[in-house]
């Protein structure tokens, strides 16, 4: 039997179904009564209506549950109850406490920016939350402030068909989003999308295809490079391989990636497959960069035992390297393409933070 394709319908990432919930509780709060649904503006600032799958009120506490949608690319989040508790703090002007509860991971280690000892609940989902709360509730800030707690019933178990505890989150999924929105990007209708863009590229005539790993660093390489035609830009997601089997057989010879620390080491170990699932970040090759670099005999150590290549920029931070050690990666990723792909293109690799700040260039 042939295998059945997935399509392309967009879903909803746990941060946007928490900030739903959390809105849902306090629109309860505010209202006296249990609300049925709500509406949510997502961090792409989109406003989206979600369905309250299950609510009680009962006098300062509201409780709201959104099931999570994942759309056609379902991993193992996909019908979660990503559940808030919000308690009013009467006489705490504008306080607002955000924590985790139960089925939510906590963070164990260093490197994935977020706060130890803390809830897995990521910098841009958790700003969502907030922005939300003062968005309905700006008024009743004047005067009180609020607790909220996001929880996961089964999240530990969800958790453990992920990475996590790899990377030193323990006791829960992660509540995660950049955008809100969740894209299939394992699918073979994403695929064909990476193809036709660089195509798109090469019937108009332009000479150069950016490859991106996803929004924030397609915004990076736009704003470094405005002199080029919005149709060089691709996101290719994972698929660095098909992306640059399109561009030979194109005949296009320039590729500028734009990329981060996470996506440019696993080019530079030889992945042409990005996804996390599948090979984990080459933590003795980001050690033997740190090496290469000058760097010092703990850091290279600490890198080497740790678990993510975002860990070892924040060490090279630490030692005021960070320029060059990201020049170092850019660099041997375009050594591993040149290798995989000798006489073929011209490359050059532009790299950002996680905020999109430029750190480095080569090529």
């Amino acid at each position: 039997m042939k295998k059945k394709e997935r399509g392309t319908r967009t879903g909803f990432s746990t941060g946007a179904c928490s900030a739903a919930a959390t809105r849902a509780a306090v629109e309860s709060l505010l209202q006296g009564e249990v609300v049925a649904s709500t509406s949510c503006l997502l961090p792409n600032r989109d406003l989206v209506d979600f369905v309250v799958h299950e609510a009680w009120l009962d006098g300062d506490c509201a409780h709201a549950v959104i099931i999570k949608d994942a759309g056609d690319d379902p991993d193992c989040t996909h019908g979660a109850h990503l559940t808030a508790d919000v308690t009013l703090l009467r006489g705490q002007a504008g306080h607002l406490v955000l924590e985790g509860g139960e089925g939510v991971g906590i963070v164990t280690m260093a490197g994935l920016g977020l706060e130890l000892n803390k809830a897995a609940i990521n910098p841009v989902p958790r700003k969502n939350i907030l922005e939300n709360i003062r968005l309905v509730a700006e008024e009743l800030l004047h005067e009180h402030g609020l607790e909220i707690v996001i929880s996961v019933p089964n999240g530990a178990e969800m958790a453990k068909k992920t990475l996590n505890d790899r990377l030193g989150i323990i006791g829960g999924i992660s509540i995660l989003g950049t955008t809100g929105i969740v894209r299939p990007y394992s699918t073979a209708a994403f695929r064909a999308s990476v193809v036709q863009g660089i195509e798109v590229a090469a019937r108009q005539g332009q000479h150069s295809v950016v490859l991106t790993t996803g929004g924030r660093t397609e915004k990076f390489v736009m704003r470094e490079l405005p002199q080029l035609e919005s149709s060089c830009f691709v996101q290719m997601g994972d698929f660095l391989g098909p992306a640059l089997d399109t561009a030979q057989a194109q005949g296009l010879k320039q590729i500028i990636i734009g990329g981060m620390v996470g996506k440019l080491t696993k080019i530079a170990q030889g992945e042409i497959i990005t996804h996390a699932r599948r090979n984990p970040v080459n933590m003795a090759l980001l050690a033997d960069m740190a090496k290469t670099i000058g760097a010092s005999t703990k850091s290279v150590q600490q890198i080497s035992a740790a678990q993510t290549a975002r860990f070892a920029a924040e060490c090279m931070a630490e030692e005021g390297l960070v320029e060059v050690f990201h020049m170092e990666i850019a660099k041997r990723a375009v050594d591993t393409l040149q290798s995989r792909y000798p006489s073929v293109f011209h490359i050059r690799v532009l790299v950002c933070d996680f905020d999109g700040v430029k750190l480095a260039e080569f090529g």
